[in-house]
């Protein structure tokens, strides 16, 4: 998966060529609410790595809380020598209708393979 902010591949220019963003059904797993889900406790959510591997070099991961109306998206942990995203701000109610969504497209997508 890629993950795209006002346009911007956000995983690409933070883990480089060669490196990937989470699978499908990591970031949009069938039984529901995976670690993109936004929650006023927040949860680190894991978006890609560098070709060299999470393990060798570091994971792209962010803190991921809704506060009020809004989603924020902070608190960027990423490979080595890679720059640091800037923190992002969704209205909730959008965020929530875009994860949905994906998680409708994702398990069609499963049932016409199954």
């Amino acid at each position: 998966m890629r993950f795209r902010i006002d346009g911007e591949d956000v995983v690409a220019q933070a883990v480089g060529e060669g490196g990937r963003g989470p699978f499908a059904e990591e970031a949009l797993p069938a039984h529901g609410h995976g670690p993109l889900w936004a929650t006023r406790e927040g949860r680190r959510a894991v978006l890609g790595e560098p070709e060299c591997t999470g393990g060798c070099c570091g994971h792209l991961s962010v803190f991921v809380q809704r506060q009020g109306g809004l989603v924020e998206w902070s608190d960027w942990q990423v490979p080595v020598d890679k720059p640091r995203p800037p923190t992002f701000y969704f209205d909730a109610d959008q965020y929530d209708a875009e994860l949905i969504r994906s998680l409708t497209a994702r398990r069609c997508q499963v049932e016409r393979s199954g």
